[in-house]
């Protein structure tokens, strides 16, 4: 009997060796890239985890580089990937990696949107005399009082390669330089386009929709200028890295975040403008 209670014993522990084995496999986590702001993806992935019980490990970007830093990233892993899914606030970079082979073209998709704006600062100019071209912005009346992101990153560089495909070359490159000419203000990203508006340190600034509502919320004297033939709207998006090391966690995760149901938290949360 003590023999049989032995070898019980010893079968008991394999069982469970075992079975934690299978659990650890089946809860790997998904690695994600991400350009969406972190203090709106961390909710929304702590929700998921919850859900779904697939644990997260994100790298979100940097303020300056936005998404160009994270797609370099992952052109460099290629060989050996790291990443299973690229959560991007915009598409530009998700497609040409798609088109790279880097991101499963197939599983690309596009949710929510986001505009592009022109903001001012309402206690140091009236609505009345905002500009009411981009062009404009190149006047000698803005001189040093304009702020742009990077316009080589992010949504920027988006809004600039849409105001070339509308204005064509000529126009495009003159307004481009008109900008440098004008001593606009370029800094290091969106969400400082509007502190600076804010604060008064330039008057009028081109940004997204979504620091845009940050800032009111932060209480800045700050109003966005009415949408136009100039404005763009970018959606955000989604893919599953091609040879992910976690396919089914990758899968999970990603049919997750076009859920209706998630596109309206993150409107609800301010990280989008509209589904």
């Amino acid at each position: 009997m003590r023999q049989f209670g032995w070898l019980t014993s010893i079968f008991i522990c394999i069982m469970l060796i075992s079975g934690g084995c299978k659990q650890r496999e089946k809860t790997a986590p998904a690695v994600l890239y991400t350009s969406q702001d972190q203090v709106y993806g961390e909710k929304i992935l702590k929700e998921f985890t919850r859900q779904t019980g697939v644990e997260v490990r994100a790298l979100y970007d940097s303020e300056s580089a936005k998404t160009a830093g994270l797609a370099h990233r992952l052109r460099y892993e290629s060989q050996y990937p790291e990443c299973d899914v690229f959560w991007s606030n915009e598409e530009l970079y998700a497609r040409n990696l798609a088109r790279q082979g880097l991101l499963e073209s197939k599983r690309l998709q596009t949710f929510g949107y986001r505009t592009r704006r022109l903001v001012i600062n309402t206690n140091k100019l009236a609505l009345t005399n905002a500009p009411k071209s981009l062009l404009e912005l190149t006047n000698d009346f803005w001189r040093g009082k304009v702020a742009i992101a990077y316009p080589l990153f992010g949504t920027t560089s988006a809004h600039f390669l849409a105001l070339r495909q509308l204005w064509g070359d000529q126009l495009w490159k003159q307004w481009c330089h008109g900008l440098v000419r004008n001593s606009t203000k370029v800094v290091d990203g969106n969400s400082v386009v509007v502190r600076m508006v804010g604060a008064g340190e330039a008057l009028i600034g081109l940004t997204d929709w979504d620091d845009i509502n940050a800032g009111k919320k932060q209480g800045y004297p700050i109003l966005e200028l009415p949408l136009n033939g100039e404005s763009i709207a970018i959606p955000n998006s989604v893919a599953e890295v091609h040879s992910a090391p976690h396919p089914v966690e990758a899968s999970i995760l990603h049919d997750w975040l076009v859920k209706p149901e998630v596109v309206n938290q993150l409107v609800q949360l301010g990280a989008l403008e509209g589904t």
